[in-house]
């Protein structure tokens, strides 16, 4: 059942790239998803993937209250922390975390290590003292 979400997280980032469903362009997509190589398989659990979907459906409200949060109060203060990755990720829930940091507006992922970690750079209010 996973192998089947990784075929379709890559077939949702093509539609999202060229944003044309024709029935070329559907058959080239599928034909790319298919043609990518392929990892070794690991044991995924779906609640996993659920969990992480459930994470981006959070993370669209949450991206606009940021940005109005942005535009009525300054957000002048600005921090670049490490945030340890998740355990069990594979590359598919890599890629869905730093989207789901990256999607609102406060955050964004500068680089992903390799020994898991993830660099984020954040912007917030000073806190008064």
């Amino acid at each position: 059942m996973v192998g089947h979400l990784n075929l379709i997280l890559r077939l949702v980032i093509w539609f999202l790239l060229t944003a044309n469903f024709s029935v070329a362009n559907i058959i080239i997509g599928v034909s790319i998803a298919f043609l990518l190589p392929g990892r070794p398989k690991t044991p995924e659990a779906l609640k996993d993937w659920l969990r992480v979907l459930g994470e981006v459906i959070v993370a669209i409200p949450q991206a606009y209250i940021e940005a109005f949060e942005i535009m009525l109060r300054p957000h002048n203060h600005e921090e670049v922390t490490m945030e340890r990755v998740k355990a069990r990720r594979t590359p598919g829930l890599i890629f869905l975390d730093i989207f789901v940091i990256t999607f609102t507006p406060k955050t964004i992922v500068l680089k992903y290590h390799e020994q898991g970690w993830y660099e984020v750079h954040r912007v917030r209010r000073r806190k008064k003292t």
